[in-house]
């Protein structure tokens, strides 16, 4: 048994960006979160062992992975730092000019996605952290400069999921399922995003990727959740992700298992990745790292697909196509 895990992406406005300048900018949740939720008081962190177990410095560093993330890996491609978490203190002086990494574990489009989390950047938080950013940025480098930077940049945003499992699926009768069905949730919720993209655009942003949501029904901790016998998905949740993609643009999708590498109970899909859960000996075998959350081999396939995909996968086109169009100095 396999499943699809899908991405959307699309291009606010493609505009020629320089070589020497190309700041990188990451929004969402956990898939990109690199450890802004290590400076909040909540348990949606990944700062403890094993997270980090094939990163670099084989320590945990609040990226929810066994090594790097999406972000990690974008930033390989485009020869860069990796982007830091905007409330690190190291984020100063140069550093700002690689960009900043604003996501943070268990948010969602909606504000009230995620409220057992309780401490959390919301959305409407990280795009104010954002605006708070590029004053720092200007007073380092100038307006001019720093507006140029922020409108030739790399955007990165990963929204959606969240707002299935922690909200409208959290619990049988929940408070958004009563208030909407699926359908008009959808609708809800794509309206409340092209706000959120919007706003980013007033902000600066001219080149964004937006992703999708993978087939939320076959992934480990919903199996678990949902008592999945044999690994059937679960088809309430798999009808998410077919009707959700198709109003952000088209699917981007590729084949992984359906267990997790860290993890306890069936499909290791059962509470946090912990010193005590199981661990797979092979990683690069497992497409999840824990019950959420894809690995680095599965981030890299994800980001093969940015950088090479075809019109199949990507539109307008592929992000090494579009590099490859600007303008060099």
């Amino acid at each position: 048994m396999v499943m699809v895990i899908v991405m959307v992406v699309f291009f606010l406005q493609a505009l020629p960006i320089s070589d020497a300048a190309r700041t990188f900018f990451v929004f969402g949740d956990s898939l990109v979160d690199n450890g802004n939720n290590n400076y909040l008081a909540t348990w949606a962190r990944a700062d403890h062992p094993p997270y980090g177990v094939d990163f670099p410095t084989q320590r945990p560093t609040g990226r929810f992975s066994n090594g790097l993330n999406i972000p990690d890996i974008i930033s390989e491609h485009l020869g860069a730092e990796p982007t830091m978490p905007y409330p690190s203190p190291d984020l100063d002086g140069e550093k700002l000019l690689v960009g900043a990494n604003f996501a943070s574990a268990g948010v969602g489009i909606l504000n009230d996605t995620g409220v057992e989390f309780a401490n959390v950047i919301r959305i409407t938080k990280q795009l104010h952290y954002f605006e708070q950013y590029q004053q720092r940025l200007s007073s380092f480098v100038g307006n001019k400069q720093a507006k140029r930077l922020v409108n030739n940049a790399l955007v990165l945003i990963t929204l959606g999921g969240n707002d299935f499992i922690n909200n409208y699926y959290l619990l049988p009768y929940s408070a958004r399922s009563r208030e909407f069905s699926l359908p008009d949730y959808i609708r809800y919720l794509i309206s409340e995003y092209e706000k959120i993209l919007a706003r980013l655009y007033e902000l600066g942003a001219r080149r964004v990727l937006v992703t999708g949501t993978g087939p939320l029904g076959c992934i480990p901790g919903e199996l678990a959740l949902r008592r999945s016998r044999n690994g059937v998905c679960d088809p309430e949740l798999q009808r998410v992700a077919k009707q959700f993609n198709p109003e952000l643009f088209q699917m981007l999708g590729f084949v992984t298992s359906k267990i997790a590498c860290c993890g306890q109970g069936p499909y290791n899909g059962i509470g946090l990745c912990t010193m005590l859960s199981n661990l797979c000996p092979n990683r690069d075998i497992y497409a999840f790292w824990d019950a959420f959350h894809p690995s680095e081999r599965a981030n890299r396939i994800i980001v093969n697909h940015i950088m090479t995909g075809s019109k199949d996968y990507m539109n307008p086109m592929n992000l090494s196509t579009i590099l490859t169009m600007d303008p060099r100095t």
